[in-house]
């Protein structure tokens, strides 16, 4: 099992996102190098979310809590999703 962890920008989220991007990249980082986060990205053209695969419920939890985009606005809600993928 995964956990999908899907992001929705806030209202004026997309114009905050710059001064917020490389701090939100190194927890990126470092949650893939920890093995707890397979992959994320942004979706929509524009971007109007992202998604992130994570190995547990706690690592998706642990990343939103304290991620730069969740605390400055960048990112309206939150929502995390058990997922049972079926070709792995």
């Amino acid at each position: 099992m995964k956990v999908l962890m899907f992001y929705e920008l806030a209202e004026g989220g997309l114009a905050k996102a710059p001064a917020h991007i490389a701090s939100h990249q190194a927890r990126l980082r470092e949650f893939h190098g920890r093995g707890v986060l397979l992959m994320a990205g942004p979706y929509g053209t524009p971007p109007v979310g992202a998604l992130g695969v994570f190995t547990s419920r706690a690592a998706a939890e642990e990343f939103a809590r304290d991620d730069p985009f969740m605390l400055n606005g960048v990112v309206g809600k939150c929502t995390i999703h058990d997922w049972n993928e079926d070709l792995a």
